[in-house]
């Protein structure tokens, strides 16, 4: 069997496979590089830290801080990339990527607190630069299978601290306040219990230098009401205007830390807020368009992926190939880009979010079909594991803000962590990265 590893950190591992006779295949495997080693069976890999203290004597280099890490690695069926369980004080991650029938990449990477990587990234790169998970229809937690979207699981709270930084929130008038909704299914959450959560998220000390960007979308049809109620309760709530970001351009990162972006999707004019200021405004945005559409933001051009309807489960390929594409990116792109992608689908009658996002049976075993997230998963982590030595700084740059159905699904498939790593990644062409 091949072991290929894939150190995905900016440090010398020593690692160590140990097979089921218990010999041991010892690798130095160079930052950003690969290694290959051979073992009919590997039960166990053993990663450490290499310390030189003079560079020209590789054999005299000592590993330090020694981490012990199980993977099992089955001949034949298993999922074609899985987030592999390590101690929870380690200071990496490992997946591991199935290649072939008897060839797997373990690709170790730094691990990142998602509750607060922007805490991490110069206060002069724009958000437009900037690789943000989000999830689609955040608060659709009921209406399965049609309407929801969201495992009730992750409440809102959940989803910050997961690293989830773009939020689709959609509301409705019910009584004179609002509350979510998900088309004419009504999602129970009133708004001012969602600016209430995020207010906390913001004013936490750990996670005070993040920044959320709100989508606000009308459910109903009452539009001038409408507008007029989301600025009456965002004055009313915790920390109120003075917490949002509401000029229709793509700010710096430092200049919304501790803020909430507008992204608005309802109201024409502003009519009613100060200076007509309702945010990062779309001037368009048509309905379930396959190939997606532009527009512009001041000097930035907006891409945006919003396919939602599909013909059936067997679209899902061309689905997530134009969901990704859309991502990535050029270092000499002009004007400045912004990609919005949403991998959000449904097929109707039959075929409903949880279904696309998640997938169906075996598929591993060739009964049933991947779904959406996983897909996009194995896309990122071939995307991680193209790279040849020395080339941390080579095309494809990912960057982008991506919208999700149950982001943490399949289980141990999350996307997210993929995701927040895209931004540290391909950074030296870019203008604001220190």
């Amino acid at each position: 069997m091949h072991v290929t590893i894939s150190n995905q950190t900016q440090d010398d591992l020593h690692c160590t496979l140990r097979g089921t006779a218990q010999e041991d295949h010892v690798l130095l495997v160079r930052a950003h590089s690969k290694s290959v080693s051979f073992s009919r069976k590997c039960s166990l890999l053993n990663v450490s830290r290499y310390k030189w203290d003079d560079p020209t004597k590789e054999h005299e280099a000592s590993p330090i801080n020694p981490v012990s890490v199980s993977v099992r690695l089955d001949v034949g069926a298993a999922a074609k990339w899985k987030l592999v369980k390590v101690p929870a004080d380690s200071e990496w991650v490992v997946y591991r990527h199935k290649l072939s029938r008897k060839h797997y990449c373990l690709l170790i990477f730094p691990r990142r607190d998602t509750s607060c990587f922007l805490s991490l990234i110069p206060d002069t790169v724009p958000l437009s630069s900037l690789t943000l998970p989000g999830t689609h229809d955040t608060m659709a937690f009921y209406g399965w299978p049609i309407a929801q979207c969201q495992s009730p699981s992750t409440s809102l709270e959940r989803q910050l601290n997961a690293g989830i930084r773009v939020l689709d929130i959609r509301l409705a008038i019910v009584d004179s306040h609002l509350i979510s909704y998900h088309g004419i299914y009504p999602e129970r959450t009133l708004f001012a219990e969602i600016l209430s959560t995020v207010y906390t998220f913001l004013t936490t000390p750990e996670t005070s230098r993040e920044t959320i960007v709100m989508s606000i979308k009308q459910e109903d049809s009452d539009t001038e009401r409408f507008s007029k109620l989301v600025h009456q309760e965002i004055v009313a709530s915790p920390g109120g205007l003075g917490m949002w970001y509401l000029e229709n351009r793509l700010p710096t990162l430092g200049e919304v830390r501790g803020k909430v972006v507008m992204f608005s999707r309802f109201g024409t004019d502003g009519h009613g807020w100060d200076n007509a200021a309702i945010g990062i405004h779309p001037s368009i945005w048509p309905d379930n368009d396959r190939h997606g559409f532009t527009w512009n933001c001041q000097d930035v051009l907006v891409r945006t992926h919003d396919w939602y309807t599909i013909p059936s489960f067997l679209s899902i390929p061309e689905k997530v190939a134009l969901s990704t594409d859309i991502l990535i990116a050029s270092c000499d792109s002009s004007p400045p880009t912004l990609s919005i992608s949403f991998l959000s689908a449904l097929s109707l009658p039959l075929a409903f979010p949880p279904i696309f996002a998640r997938g169906l049976g075996w598929p591993q075993w060739g009964i049933g079909f991947e779904g959406v997230n996983a897909r996009v998963g194995k896309w990122l982590i071939d995307q991680f594991d193209e790279r040849g030595e020395n080339a941390v700084n080579a095309e494809p740059r990912i960057r982008g803000w991506v919208l999700m159905d149950f982001y943490e699904d399949p289980t141990g498939q999350s996307i997210v962590p993929l995701l927040v790593e895209c931004n540290f990644r391909r950074r030296k062409c870019e203008g604001g990265w220190a």
